[in-house]
Order: C-alpha cells, then structure tokens, then sequence
C-alpha cells in the first residue's frame, strides 16, 4: 500500500512539472514578427509610335502622320502641330525636309518616336503643249490615195487612207479640198491629163459615199506634169500615180 501510494505520488509529481513546463514556454515564446504590406505593382511605361504616309514629297504636297500610344497621359507632336490625343492621325504640308517628334508622358515616365520627310523641290511646270493649226492638223490626218498602171479603181489601201481622210473632213466641216489627180511619166500629156481626173474623181465619190459633202471638194489634174519623184523606176512611179489632197484657202 505504501508503495502504490509513493508512486501515485510521483506520478502526480510528474504532471505538474510537464504543466508547470508547458506553461514557462509558452509565457517564453517569441511574438511573431510584424509582416510587411504587399508591395504595389510597378507603373508601366508610355509607348508611341509615329508613321508617315510617305517619307519623300514634293514641296506643296500633303503627307499624313499616324500615331498610336500606351500609357500614356499626355501626347506632344511637334513641329507645328501640339497637343495630341493618344491615338489619330493629321495632315502635314512640309516645305522643307522635317523631322516630326511625338512625345508621351505618363506616371511610368516618357517615351518619344520621330519620323523624317524628305521634302525635294516642285516640279518645274510643263510648258502647255501649242495648239496644232488647221494647216498641220490636215497634213497629219489626211492620207493620199495611190493607184495602179493605167487604172484609176479605188484599191483596198486607198480605202483605207480614203477612210482615214473621211474621218477627218467630217470632223471638221470648215475645212475644204482640192483633189489632184495625178500620174506616172508614161504616156501621152493628153492621155494622162484624162487619167489624173478619173482618179482625182475616184477619190472624190468614195469620200461622198462617207458622207463628206461634194460641195466642199473640187478636182483637177496634173497629169504626169508635177512629178512628187523624178526617177525612172516602178518604185517612182507609184509614188506619183495619186489623188492627192490640197486644203484650199
């Protein structure tokens, strides 16, 4: 009996040392440390850009600035143009090379691009072409008719230039002809003088079948008497085997 007393007694010796213990180390403990707030996010940095619709002009014409931005509060474009908002676009008139600057400034700090236009001179002005005359209107719009040995038929390539000329004298009524017949060296003086007006007459109703008025063209011939090439070859004598056209005054 006494020694179930002595060890309850110990026992009870030993929980009140773990609980004396306990409670020194918990009276000992150190607080927790203070901990810092969380930190704020850094503020971002503006961003800009600036383009140009061309970068080389001629002095007087327009070029067209185009801008974009982050961040930023507050937009500068300079020279000459000022306070911007943060994205657009303007029309610019340099007359001598520039260099264009945007500026952004925002809480993260500033940020600038730049962009260069080349400016060269105008072009010198162009001189207005003169009006063509009557005279080389008809030189440059009217086209002969050539024909074969001894034959005053309309060929299909004086067609052609017959056409041409038709075209002509209906676009301009004003204008009125003397058709001149003419031929090759072979031949009598007599005889050709008859051929040259059956050509020049050939020529004449082909262009009143197209409409141009008789009245406003006459004929004659030359015969073989006003040569356009004195040599003595075939290649010669086609060129004066013609109706030829003058524009009578």
């Amino acid at each position: 009996m006494q020694s179930r007393f002595f060890r309850h007694l110990a026992l009870l010796g030993s929980l009140f040392t773990l609980i004396l213990f306990a409670a020194c180390a918990k009276k000992a403990a150190a607080p927790p440390p203070n901990v810092p707030p969380p930190l704020a996010p850094p503020v971002a940095r503006p961003t800009v850009t600036l383009n140009a619709s061309s970068s080389f002009v001629r002095s007087g014409e327009n070029v067209t600035l185009n801008w974009s931005s982050t961040n930023a509060t507050e937009l500068n474009l300079s020279p000459g143009v000022g306070n911007v908002a943060p994205e657009g676009s303007t029309t610019a008139t340099p007359t001598e090379s520039t260099t264009y600057t945007i500026t952004a400034k925002g809480p993260g700090g500033t940020a600038d691009a730049s962009v260069r236009i080349t400016v060269s001179p105008a072009a010198p002005p162009v001189a207005p072409k003169p009006t063509p005359t009557l005279e080389e209107l008809f030189r440059a719009n009217v086209y002969d008719a050539f024909f074969d040995f001894n034959k005053s038929d309309i060929r299909p390539d004086a067609r052609d230039a017959l056409s041409k000329t038709a075209e002509f004298l209906r676009s301009y009524p004003q204008i009125r002809v003397t058709i001149e017949g003419h031929c090759d060296e072979r031949g009598s003086t007599e005889y050709n003088l008859g051929l040259g007006e059956r050509r020049a007459q050939a020529a004449k109703q082909f262009l009143v079948s197209l409409g141009v008025p008789a009245d406003r063209m006459e004929t004659v011939s030359w015969g073989k008497e006003r040569p356009f090439c004195t040599e003595h070859t075939e290649e010669c004598w086609q060129q004066n085997r013609r109706a030829h056209f003058v524009m009578a005054h």
